[in-house]
């Protein structure tokens, strides 16, 4: 260390003066005590000749000072300031890599807060390479570089290739994650053998009482669609069977254990739904990572463009009511309902007839003799997953029954 020190102190000599350094030191002994700004210009004076002392020093400040900020432009470079100096620090700083890792992950949120994805996805290599790969694998996914994000969180999830089939440590937002990126890379097997870990996770812990049923049932809807593409009717009659059963249990009972704020798994899988209807993501016009919630995990510029499209969702729905293109208007409002419910739920004010009419709306227009007869089934499964996630358990029954009992005639078609 004392040897980096010296480099520090003479590759700098000029950038202060003598001066400069006395001022500094002079500031930070007196009396009085120094404003913010004033322990900042010191800091990055002080830290120039004596890098030991005065590196995390000046992380930390330029931390608080950040904290007075919401402008993109201007929590750039203060993270971008500190992410220099932390990357200085020696093996001995107190927090070393922790420190580094906020002042990057902070950095990186600002760059695409800004639209800088480029310096963004270089930051959040530099993360990766550190441990850190999480935001990597978003940013990959929200590009569609799915493949590469799905290795990425299989090596997260599995070091070195070991089997951790039954890693209870690995989260179930990982893992909803890692079956998302698989399967919209192309690897639907692989992706259900990772869901099907969330499945059993979500029995296990329901069954203990240590999570919701609703949870449960919003998975295993989930689990049914996958299989529903995989072409495995048995077994997506069986997830259907299991949930009409968890229904029939709650609109008799209830949860058996209070919960709140659950919504968030019944969004987030819900968006997941409609990849599908959405533009394939490239580099240059990126997406969302669907299955990750967008509070913790999407960058700001694609869920700021993801909410922004609502309007025009919104012109093009009117539009197609008068066109006779039933099916684009089915497609097209459930691309608006989704968004919708994803506002509704991260918006924090959650009342059940702000939402319902898109629902609503949705059945009654797939009730029309000319519909497709798969459109029914998707709009009332879509509307009994959200009366569960506002505890209309009868409701939400009522409408799965129907759902199950349309599919038989949808198969046939």
């Amino acid at each position: 260390m004392h040897h980096t020190e010296n480099r520090g102190h003479m590759g700098n000599a000029g950038k202060y003066g003598q001066d400069a350094v006395l001022r500094a030191r002079v500031l930070l002994l007196g009396s009085e005590e120094p404003s913010l700004r004033e322990r900042l210009d010191a800091y990055r004076v002080l830290a120039e000749v004596s890098p030991r002392a005065y590196l995390p020093k000046l992380v930390d400040a330029l931390f608080e000072r950040a904290r007075d900020f919401e402008d993109p432009e201007i929590l750039r470079a203060l993270y971008g300031e500190a992410a220099t100096a932390a990357r200085r620090f020696g093996p001995d700083v107190r927090d070393g890599e922790e420190r580094l890792s906020r002042a990057l992950g902070n950095y990186e949120h600002a760059l695409f807060a800004l639209g800088r994805r480029s310096e963004g996805l270089a930051v959040c290599e530099e993360l990766a390479e550190a441990g850190r790969s999480g935001r990597l694998a978003v940013v990959l996914a929200e590009e569609g570089r799915h493949g590469e994000a799905a290795e990425l969180l299989g090596r997260s999830v599995a070091p070195g290739g070991a089997d951790v089939s039954g890693d209870a440590d690995v989260s179930e937002w990982t893992l909803i994650e890692w079956a998302a990126a698989l399967d919209a890379a192309g690897r639907h097997e692989e992706a259900l053998e990772v869901f099907a870990r969330v499945v059993d996770g979500a029995r296990r812990t329901a069954a203990d009482d240590r999570s919701p049923l609703a949870s449960l049932v919003w998975k295993l809807e989930q689990y049914a669609r996958m299989l529903r593409a995989a072409g495995r009717p048995a077994e997506e009659a069986a997830a259907g069977s299991e949930i009409l059963a968890l229904l029939a249990r709650l609109a008799k009972g209830g949860e058996p254990v209070s919960w709140s704020n659950i919504q968030a798994w019944w969004a987030t899988l819900l968006v997941l739904s409609g990849r599908p209807d959405e533009p394939v993501a490239t580099p240059d016009a990126p997406l969302p990572a669907f299955g990750v919630h967008p509070v913790h995990g999407w960058s700001p510029d694609v869920r700021e463009e993801y909410a922004a499209s609502i309007p025009a969702l919104e012109r093009r729905t009117e539009a197609l009511r008068d066109s006779g293109d039933l099916p684009g208007l089915i497609a097209t409002h459930r691309r608006l309902t989704v968004r919708r419910a994803l506002r509704w739920e991260t918006s924090g004010r959650r009342t059940e007839e702000s939402l319902r009419p898109s629902f609503d709306e949705a059945v009654a227009l797939a009730r029309r003799p000319t519909a497709d007869p798969g459109a029914l089934v998707r709009a009332l499964t879509d509307r009994s997953m959200f009366l569960l996630a506002v505890q209309r358990y009868e409701e939400a029954r009522a409408d799965y029954a129907e759902a199950v009992a349309l599919r038989p005639i949808v198969t046939r078609t």
